[in-house]
């Protein structure tokens, strides 16, 4: 039986030696510093796990990726674009997407979120390595986002939130024709889900995976790239 490899500082175990069950793990334990989460995102490994267990490391297979070119905008969707019902922003209050995020899972699984991601992700955005996209409506008020990591021409998605109908939708819409202008390859999604699924989301092996980052995270961005439009109705 194949055992799991505790984490430290020195690289990861080859994704080969990940558990087929349960999907994906590679490593336990080590840190969240930020040096430990660049190395792993690089290699397609991101970290999931809920206190007080100790960090978990994943690389699942297969591999749930969008590619900018298969988003899929529902009639709903774009109704909801037309209306111009919500305002747009990029890195304002990233910390605050996290918490939404966090909060939206308090009763379900994913209750991953705690205080040491939000201080470790916290801290990748302050270096210009993790980014937000926030969603208000009218009135002023957050009521979706997402958040993830940057790194080269790979974006890594980690959470979406909503508190009305279609504001995590349009946070990716936002995300998508982000990425498209900036020449992005792919969104890691992680894990298939039909809300992913849903917007053009599809699995691809975990070696097909591997070879998209190597073609894309050493490849430079310009940091400008940054900034979606005021309004949802100007991503149409």
């Amino acid at each position: 039986m194949p055992t799991v490899q505790r984490s430290t500082l020195d690289d990861f175990p080859p994704s080969s030696d990940a558990l087929d069950y349960p999907n994906g793990l590679i490593a336990v334990g080590g840190e969240l510093s930020s040096d430990r989460l660049v190395a792993a995102y690089r290699r397609g490994i991101f970290p999931w796990y809920e206190a007080p267990q100790p960090i978990m490391w994943w690389t699942p297979d297969p591999r749930s990726v969008l590619f900018p070119e298969s988003l899929h905008v529902s009639r709903s969707l774009r109704k909801t674009l037309q209306r111009n019902a919500f305002r747009l922003s990029v890195d304002t209050c990233f910390s605050a997407v996290v918490r939404r995020c966090a909060q939206a899972r308090e009763d379900g699984p994913g209750t991953w979120i705690g205080d040491e991601m939000l201080q470790a992700y916290t801290q990748l955005h302050d270096l210009g390595i993790a980014h937000s996209i926030e969603v208000y409506n009218l009135e002023g008020q957050l009521t979706g986002g997402l958040y993830g990591v940057a790194l080269g021409r790979a974006f890594f998605g980690e959470s979406m939130f909503s508190l009305q109908s279609n504001a995590s939708k349009v946070a990716m819409v936002a995300l998508v024709q982000l990425l498209k202008k900036a020449g992005f390859g792919f969104i890691d999604c992680q894990v298939e889900s039909d809300h992913l699924n849903s917007l053009g989301a599809r699995n691809i092996s975990r070696v097909d995976f591997e070879r998209l980052l190597v073609q894309t995270v050493d490849v430079t961005v310009d940091p400008e790239c940054w900034s979606v439009p005021s309004t949802c109705g100007e991503l149409l």
